[in-house]
């Protein structure tokens, strides 16, 4: 399985990567959505996880961009603003199924990348 992590915070970013290293998932991360784009040009990614508020590209806006040349890619969202509920309607409505509230729970954020990986391989 093989991540990009998305989020203009730095040091949230990074730690969630290195967290994930020690579970064996391999992650890259990037501070912006130009920076997302660049990356996944050259190279393939199982999951994006987007952060909902960033600089210029928020995630929900991201996810399009990268849905046009990543069409297997899949996504999962954070966010830090608003409840869960409000969050919930929001990313329905652009077809987004996962999302996480921050501060992310690494367990939490493992778990969805496995139902992802599962539904993946049962189509």
């Amino acid at each position: 399985m093989k991540i990009l992590l998305v989020d203009d915070e730095k040091e949230l970013v990074s730690t969630l990567a290195e967290r994930l290293s020690l579970r064996d998932i391999e992650a890259d991360w990037v501070t912006s959505g130009e920076e997302a784009i660049q990356n996944t040009e050259s190279k393939t990614y199982d999951i994006a996880v987007l952060d909902v508020k960033m600089p210029k590209i928020g995630g929900i806006e991201l996810k399009k961009k990268l849905e046009e040349k990543n069409p297997g890619l899949k996504y999962i969202f954070i966010t830090g603003h608003g409840s869960e509920d409000d969050f919930k309607a929001a990313s329905n409505e652009k077809g987004a199924e996962y999302y996480l509230v921050k501060p992310v729970n690494i367990d939490d954020l493992v778990i969805k990348m496995k139902e992802i990986c599962l539904k993946k391989e049962q189509v």
